[in-house]
């Protein structure tokens, strides 16, 4: 009698973003090659405590899945399984869930769990690991705010994303002589709104990171027009906070729950036609940024990444998240992920190179020298 082969896992979890397609078809390839028989659990972790919530994945049913948007298995970034309510504020689930999902795995032979995810999810999949089941990381933000790697998947695609509005911005801005704010996300990191603004040729650039102030972009606004530019692109991260420290939340002032952001652009916009007396128009991209085929650069990325997470668990290292050391693709501890955000660094080389070419940031050092205190290393 033959023995039953051993079955890998995957799961997706927390919002969705370009790529996630990408880690299941490669990883389903690789464990199907390994011979490993494959499932895909449904609409993230809620589908390890479902009596139907999985479906079997297979090279044939993951074919042509590598350049659509969203995921197959569907996902949430709430439920029972809730890991994080703020930054640095994490809740410990339910041990009797804990126990639940793994009795599920057991029933269904799972020598291991790919969780594909951002810091919420891999919050959960850490205290997963640490209940004895056997867990494997996959980072995915289209923040980039994951600790333990350069970059994540969906990133790039958000980038491109906010990249291309910026591009159309341009022509509008140019020929009415406006002021455009775009308002893209980033919770507690700016790096789509920096990254963005540098490809997009973005004037002035708020993020998380640098406090800023209306006076300091209003600066930045006349200073261009004393160069004879009468129009201004300004990029802010939706988790940009105001002068006075506040974080904005349909245009109520919010404290540091998980809420859901948005509105920072039109009190921006709102300030600069009060103060300059000039037209100003906004455009919040919102999920935009989500949707869509994954960049060339995010297919290559989730693809490595899905089928290196296969090799970790054939390998037996659970509690490892796959990560991107350039050039090659690594693991860390899942903790090394989750324990402390990546966000934009003031002082760094990004940052330095904006000011060179004359992006304003909203502060004093808009006025100094763009290399001065920056990080050389």
């Amino acid at each position: 009698m033959t023995s039953r082969k051993p079955t890998i896992g995957i799961l997706t979890g927390g919002g969705d973003c370009p790529g996630l397609n990408a880690v299941i078809r490669a990883a389903t390839k690789s464990a199907h090659r390994l011979g490993y028989n494959c499932i895909g659990f449904l609409r993230g972790y809620e589908g390890l405590a479902e009596p139907v919530g999985y479906m079997p994945l297979t090279p044939q049913n993951t074919g042509g899945i590598l350049l659509q948007g969203g995921t197959i298995l569907g996902s949430t970034n709430k439920g029972r399984f809730a890991a994080l309510v703020g930054e640095g504020d994490r809740v410990r689930i339910d041990p009797e869930l804990l126990t639940q999902a793994g009795e599920t795995l057991r029933r269904l032979d799972v020598c291991g769990l790919i969780c594909v995810g951002g810091d919420g999810s891999l919050a959960i999949a850490q205290q997963l690991h640490e209940h004895g089941i056997p867990v494997v990381g996959v980072p995915k933000t289209i923040d980039n705010d994951l600790g333990g790697t350069a970059f994540t998947f969906g990133f790039d695609s958000a980038v491109a994303c906010a990249t291309d509005a910026l591009d159309r911005l341009h022509t509008t801005a140019a020929s009415h002589e406006r002021v455009m704010v775009l308002e893209v996300m980033g919770r507690h990191a700016g790096w789509i709104a920096l990254h963005a603004g540098i490809a997009g040729g973005g004037d002035v650039i708020l993020i998380p990171e640098i406090p800023w102030t209306f006076a300091g972009v209003c600066r930045a606004v006349e200073r261009r027009e004393a160069e004879g530019k009468r129009f201004t692109l300004v990029v802010v991260a939706e988790g940009s906070r105001l002068p006075d420290g506040g974080l904005v939340h349909d245009d109520v002032v919010a404290d540091r729950r998980q809420v859901r952001l948005g509105g920072i652009a039109e009190i921006v916009a709102g300030e600069i036609a009060r103060r300059l007396d000039r037209e100003v128009r906004t455009v919040v991209l919102g999920h935009l940024q989500r949707g869509g085929s994954p960049t060339t650069f995010d297919r290559v990325l989730a693809t490595q990444f899905g089928a290196h997470a296969v090799r970790l668990v054939h390998e037996g290292r659970f509690g490892e998240m796959v990560c991107y050391q350039p050039p090659q693709i690594g693991s860390v501890p899942i903790t090394a992920a989750i324990r402390a955000l990546s966000t934009v660094d003031p002082r760094g080389s990004a940052v330095a190179a904006a000011r060179a070419l004359g992006i304003a940031f909203g502060d004093e050092a808009d006025d100094v020298s763009p290399f001065a205190g920056a990080d050389r290393r």
